[in-house]
């Protein structure tokens, strides 16, 4: 498995909806609340809260609410690791403020496991 720390700011939103068919997805909420679509459905996890995202489910996230929120992300088997956050840095850095490419994103999530959904 992989366990990692995910800070996500006030307002912000992943809009990339996205599968992986190679792990699952534990996400345990420490502060903060995160709304998860998951196959459609939203998800509030908060402090003590946890949502299993099965392989091959469809999913997102946002905060949507007026502080930051970090999650605990537990992937098992542990296929996602630190190369991944490095690789979509890249991206993000890449586009020197503006919003990042989503075709330089989607290459990196698919060479990490991971399969965008329009």
């Amino acid at each position: 498995m992989a366990v990692f720390e995910c800070d996500v700011p006030a307002g912000a939103k992943v809009p990339v909806a996205h599968s992986h068919d190679g792990y699952e997805e534990t996400i345990y909420g420490l502060h903060g609340v995160l709304t998860w679509t998951i196959e459609g459905a939203p998800v509030d996890v908060g402090p003590g809260e946890v949502v299993c995202i099965r392989r091959g489910a469809v999913h997102r996230f946002d905060n949507n609410g007026d502080g930051d929120a970090t999650v605990l992300a537990i992937v098992s088997p542990g296929v996602l690791g630190p190369g991944y956050f490095r690789d979509v840095a890249a991206v993000v850095h890449a586009a020197a403020g503006g919003p990042p490419d989503p075709t330089d994103i989607a290459v990196v999530m698919r060479r990490h496991g991971l399969t965008a959904v329009p």
